[in-house]
């Protein structure tokens, strides 16, 4: 019974040794012992690369997410959008200033009986048709110029009309310029806001694309670590239900009792239950991956399986540096800045707006007659001869044309115009409102750069410390392996317990899951200095600034 006894605790040592094997340095750490082929990422050289490469996913690269995510996201679809809305807001702004060319035609037929000797007609018949046409342009100073030629041909049945038909012609050249509302800023203002709108669209069309992009790798990486989360548990998991049937055997051959198979079971079923979480939350990352770049896993997969690893070392630049590259680059801020500047056109051009009506015009024309001449008969005495008017008169509608444009019977014309509202509280309440809005707008911008200061400085620090913070759990991860090797000693020597021992392997798991999560958490950090920087980092840092240790 004794040699047996002795036979069972070697069985139970064996398995424990492997769980030791399984969590050693190198294979904790993820380390690889050779450079993998081309086309394929290194596997760590322990039981645990084994166990990553048993998950099941569709193999996904970094770059890959990435391209995916930028073709598909709905925020980056989204700002595009907004970028073309804000486009086409400034062409119809800028059209307010395009020359405008006009043309109408218009024909009366009238017949009215009269009563009047001088109607020439019993039945007075008269046909008119009218002719206009002409361009006018407004100007982003205000001013407005209109140039039009109007002309009329007149046909009546009258003995006393000595033309027709009579052709009338109106030229004129007119020009108003305000010299209050209306003037410059005025006029302007809305299109110089559509412009700074646009502006701020484009901004905010980078910064989405900045916000995917660290979104995607953050995400990305949170992936590898959940993989390896659940990785290192199905080994705890499988390694507690050779311990239970260890604890059964021995308990069988009388060398354990019935607590400590409970305690074995018991230990199992927690192990299962983190199985499951890890495996949930493995799911939920991968969702929301998905989610990003508008496809789900191929291959009938139900989740991606990430391919690249983090890297373990960043560059740094000074604190105070980064903060400035952030305040200068980042697209949300200018997108902010440019919306106060439109808003602050529109308070100018409220401003303008809010003063009285002075305008200035003036006119130069000239007018043209022409036309059919007709003999005029006046008989007044019955039993006298008639007295006859002639008229040889006989040029086209040309000929009055030609004496609007070359000004024979010139006329011109000028003046003032003033219009205010009495209490003008249409004008002065936009006026009002819109310089409140550039206030609000001008607290806020600066509340956005105070928060973009203090998220620089965090995403700092977790660089910054993110090279100890990995040296710790490094050194975390080698503490706990000591652990299970000594207590492995101290089993065999029957100063412990098997469970103890597991409960080791458990501690050295967790302290792999915490050197995963240091690796993750400043990969992360990295791609949200990036995208608060715009692109700035990690360039401002190779590009000659020394590295700063914390």
């Amino acid at each position: 019974m004794f040699c047996t006894g002795n036979r069972l605790r070697n069985i139970s040592t064996a398995a424990l040794l492997v769980l030791i094997g399984v969590f050693s340095s190198q294979g904790v750490l993820g380390q690889t012992s050779q450079q993998a082929p081309p086309g394929r990422a290194a596997q760590p050289d322990s039981a645990l690369g084994e166990a990553l490469a048993d998950l099941e996913g569709d193999p996904l690269t970094l770059s890959a997410a990435l391209a995916a995510a930028l073709r598909e996201a709905t925020e980056v679809g989204v700002a595009r959008a907004e970028l073309a809305v804000a486009g086409a807001t400034v062409r119809r702004q800028k059209g307010t200033f395009d020359p405008e060319v006009y043309a109408e035609a218009l024909h009366t037929s009238i017949n009215q009986a009269s009563a009047s000797f001088f109607a020439g007609a019993d039945v007075l018949q008269t046909d008119q048709t009218v002719a206009e046409a002409g361009a006018r342009m407004k100007f982003p100073f205000g001013t407005e110029l209109a140039a039009s030629l109007n002309t009329v041909k007149f046909e009546t049945n009258s003995d006393f009309t000595s033309l027709s038909p009579q052709y009338n012609s109106v030229g004129k050249l007119e020009i108003t310029q305000p010299l209050l509302r209306g003037l410059g800023p005025s006029t302007k203002g809305q299109l110089t806001a559509a412009e700074l709108d646009l502006e701020a669209a484009e901004a905010l069309y980078q910064d989405a694309v900045y916000s995917v992009q660290a979104g995607v790798e953050s995400t990305y990486w949170e992936l590898y670590a959940n993989e390896r989360d659940l990785a290192v548990q199905q080994l705890i998991r499988d390694r507690a239900i050779a311990f239970l049937k260890d604890t059964e055997l021995r308990s069988s051959a009388g060398l354990a009792g019935p607590n400590e198979v409970a305690n074995a079971r018991v230990f199992l079923a927690e192990q299962e239950q983190v199985v499951l979480d890890r495996e949930d939350a493995l799911d939920l990352v991968s969702d929301r991956l998905a989610t990003l770049m508008g496809r789900r896993p191929s291959g009938g997969q139900w989740r991606f399986r990430a391919v690249d690893q983090p890297p373990s070392d960043f560059p740094l630049a000074p604190v105070e540096t980064l903060v400035q590259l952030a305040l200068d680059r980042n697209q949300d801020l200018r997108a902010g800045e440019r919306q106060v500047d439109a808003l602050r056109a529109l308070a100018r051009k409220a401003s303008w707006d809010a003063l009285p009506t002075l305008d200035l015009f003036g006119m130069l024309g000239g007018y043209g007659l022409a036309g059919k001449g007709r003999d005029v008969i006046f008989q007044f005495d019955p039993e006298a001869d008639p007295d006859t008017l002639k008229n040889n008169l006989d040029t086209g509608v040309g000929e009055s044309i030609s004496q609007v444009v070359n000004r024979d019977y010139p006329t011109w014309e000028v003046g003032v115009v003033f219009r205010y509202p009495l209490g003008n509280r249409t004008h002065g309440g936009e006026k009002d409102r819109l310089r409140a809005e550039v206030r609000r707008a001008e607290q806020n911008l600066i509340a956005g750069q105070r928060a973009l200061e203090e998220q620089v400085r965090a995403q700092y620090r977790e660089l910054s410390r993110g090279r100890r913070r990995l040296e710790v759990a490094r050194e975390g991860v080698e503490a706990s392996s000591e652990q299970v090797r000594i207590g492995t000693i101290e089993y065999e020597n029957g100063r412990t317990t098997a469970f103890e021992l597991v409960r080791l392997g458990a501690d050295l798991a967790a302290a792999q899951q915490r050197y995963s999560a240091a690796l993750v958490r400043a990969a992360r950090a990295a791609a949200e200095l990036r995208r608060l920087t715009a692109g700035g980092y990690p360039e401002v840092a190779i590009s000659g600034v020394a590295d700063v240790e914390q």
